[in-house]
């Protein structure tokens, strides 16, 4: 029997990664009876301009993308009558918050029973034309307000927003990193540094080796001699790798 097209969803996959796309559609198509995935963006930019336009029922969003995370595209939408659904691989304490908020979120790989669960709810709240409440209370509880410079960095049991100039610079310990603020404070994030450099989105951060990320307005002294490290304003020596010497040179002009 067909589904009645006034009571399809209609879905928008939002993922950098097209392999994580194709199978979550696989998924959908498999396991979620009247559910249309009338579009699917790989590129952020080009997503909000569709649910601008198309005016979904529901978008599946991976929150963690290289060129704008999910929390930006959020607060760069105009249409938010929709039901959010987050995919990611990182089981963090800031999806969690969204969990808290009523939003729901699947792990990659995504679960069909936790799927089709997601999409009950969806449907339930389409019926009562309730499509998009959970959203609204996420944008103002989570996401700071639209034209914030400010970044989303979940910790222990909280989301802190911080202003990308209070941080001198982020040092790697394996899965975690480590970051250094300009009032002395320090916090240790469950995320690796290449996790947080893409939060940054900022020309300002600058990557000088694996292990350490640079805020590079607090960079006072570049030293050549005993090997290449930078010398910041808390006092703190940062060492500069040789795949990077000749990018960090053109960026302080050198």
């Amino acid at each position: 029997m067909k589904t009645n097209t006034l009571n399809m969803i209609k879905a928008i996959i939002v993922d950098d990664e097209i392999t994580a796309i194709r199978s979550l559609k696989w998924e959908i198509e498999n396991f979620c009876t009247g559910v249309d995935v009338i579009a699917d963006f790989s590129d952020p930019l080009e997503a909000i301009s569709a649910i601008n336009n198309l005016k979904p029922d529901c978008v599946f969003l991976d929150i963690e993308m290289p060129e704008m995370d999910g929390f930006q595209l959020l607060n760069e939408l105009s249409f938010k009558d929709f039901d959010l659904i987050i995919t990611t691989a990182y089981d963090s304490y800031a999806v969690k918050a969204f969990k808290e908020n009523a939003v729901d979120y699947l792990l990659k790989p995504v679960d069909s029973d936790d799927l089709t669960k997601a999409v009950f709810k969806i449907k339930k709240n389409k019926s009562e034309n309730a499509l998009g409440k959970d959203l609204q209370s996420v944008l103002q509880t989570l996401i700071p307000n639209r034209g914030s410079s400010k970044i989303a960095l979940p910790l222990a049991g909280k989301t802190i927003f911080v202003e990308p100039d209070d941080i001198i610079y982020c040092k790697s310990d394996g899965n975690y990193t480590t970051i250094f603020f300009k009032d002395g404070k320090k916090e240790v994030f469950s995320k690796k540094i290449k996790d947080i450099e893409a939060v940054f989105h900022n020309t300002l951060f600058f990557r000088v080796h694996n292990s350490y990320l640079v805020n590079t307005n607090f960079i006072t002294e570049y030293v050549k001699n005993e090997g290449h490290y930078l010398v910041l304003e808390n006092g703190a020596t940062v060492p500069v790798s040789r795949a990077k010497k000749s990018a960090l040179f053109d960026l302080l002009s050198i």
